[in-house]
């Protein structure tokens, strides 16, 4: 794989947190695929009505944007968004 010129190969602070969170949550899922064990029900709990909590819908929420924003500022993701070490497909020159 090459690497854009100009890149330090160092990632921002907003990438490297979106992928910890992206990180986590599939950890999260890889738990209640294996185990049936859902982490962040265990830690913030269940409505009275049996739902995700409010804290645990937030988690969700939250977690969902970090992946989504983790394609914008991770190498795979895009080659020009975001401060890191930007990947590309083939042999090919960049203009």
């Amino acid at each position: 794989m090459d690497t854009h010129e100009g890149t330090t190969g160092e990632w921002s602070a907003a990438a490297k947190i979106f992928l910890a969170l992206s990180i986590v949550g599939a950890l999260n899922w890889g738990l209640i695929g294996f185990f049936n064990f859902n982490l962040v029900t265990a830690i913030f709990g269940v409505s009275p009505l049996g739902g995700a909590s409010t804290a645990s819908r937030i988690v969700y929420a939250v977690v969902g944007l970090a992946g989504l924003a983790a394609l914008f500022v991770t190498p795979w993701g895009t080659r020009r968004l975001g401060r890191g070490v930007h990947f590309h497909r083939g042999a090919r020159a960049n203009p």
